[in-house]
């Protein structure tokens, strides 16, 4: 690993991460190590088994709702310029909540969301309190961060190396590494070096189903529970349904109460899935790496058997925001190195 930056962590955070540092010029100094690499599926590897999309699922404290804001201009400027071969689509959606969501969430997506509309009481499900529509972003998880993983590494010069770490210090094994990014999800809970007891996965359920006419998102907020539709973008017509919101639980395995109760939910949500034909094509679960708090995105100093300190940078615990606060995550971690990372700039222009 001589490379002066290492990502440790390929998931959608980890990409995102590179992605940022990668277009300021620093793909030659990047090496991103993983178990697991886009196109793997594991329990353990979170990012292909999400809807996804962007929506209001997330917190409404002042980080989240930062990062959710970076990642929706972030996102749909893609959609724009390179949705097509990213896998990524504006999409229009409907949101709805059992309970009013807080005022400071509100106003914060009315504040950068494209067409956001509050809808009148005659336009939302009996016993939901509030709904939303506006121009959401839809993804297909698994093509985007395939498309990521070849866009860094033929485009930007960016080296995966598929390893487990069982510490975070041998990130650091190459006396070159400047910078360490832990991005490692539900790893920062045993990863020696990093042992989050603040870190915890939350268990999701989804169907991957077959349903061409659905081409808009819509999404219901419980208490405890979340039900969605998310149409898949350059998938001849996939849809995701949900979900389950488990928190603790760790299971891989998936349930047929479960995806019954998903039917159920999503069916009498949006009753065109069965009226113009749907077909169910298969049971997924994942784990969503979650943490008490809110997400971790901080710089530290690690120091190595004696040598000097080096920089080690946490970005991880997003839950499941990761596809919608990735890009305002990455911005943030990337912006506690701004020193150290222009250092590099010039060591690079001399070569």
């Amino acid at each position: 690993m001589g490379r002066e930056i290492v990502i440790v962590g390929a998931g959608v955070i980890g990409l995102d991460t590179a992605l940022l540092l990668a277009e300021r010029g620093h793909g030659s100094h990047i090496t991103v190590v993983a178990e697991h690499l886009p196109g793997d599926t594991s329990i353990n590897y979170t990012s292909p088994w999400a809807g996804a999309n962007f929506s209001a699922i997330s917190g409404g404290d002042t980080n989240a709702l930062r990062w959710d804001k970076l990642g929706y201009e972030s996102m749909m400027k893609l959609a724009e310029e390179r949705g097509v071969e990213a896998c990524i689509a504006k999409t229009q959606s409907l949101e709805y909540w059992d309970k009013m969501p807080p005022r400071t969430k509100i106003d914060s997506m009315a504040g950068y969301l494209r067409d956001f509309k509050i809808l009148p009481p005659s336009e939302i499900p009996a016993g939901c309190q509030f709904g939303i529509s506006f121009t959401t972003i839809t993804v297909n998880a698994p093509r985007y961060i395939q498309y990521l993983h070849n866009l860094l590494k033929d485009k930007y010069g960016v080296t995966f190396i598929r390893q487990k770490l069982s510490k975070i210090s041998a990130a650091f094994s190459s006396p070159s590494t400047r910078i360490v990014f832990n991005c490692t999800g539900n790893g920062a809970r045993v990863l020696e070096g990093v042992q989050d007891a603040k870190s915890y996965p939350t268990r999701g359920q989804i169907l991957l189903t077959k349903a061409p006419q659905i081409s808009k998102n819509v999404m219901r907020h419980g208490e405890d529970y979340e039900t969605y539709i998310i149409p898949r973008p350059q998938s001849n017509g996939n849809v995701i349904l949900g979900g389950f919101m488990q928190k603790g639980v760790s299971t891989g395995d998936t349930f047929s109460s479960e995806s019954e109760s998903i039917l159920q939910r999503t069916t009498a949500l949006l009753p065109e899935l069965v009226e113009g034909g749907m077909e169910v094509l298969a049971a997924f679960s994942g784990l969503r790496p979650s943490r008490e708090g809110g997400a971790r995105v901080e710089r530290t100093d690690i120091q190595l058997d004696g040598t000097k300190s080096r920089t080690l940078v946490h970005n991880y615990g997003a839950g499941g925001t990761g596809f919608q606060a990735g890009l305002g995550m990455a911005q943030d971690a990337i912006r506690t190195v701004e020193n150290e990372l222009s250092k590099l700039s010039l060591k690079g222009s001399r070569l």
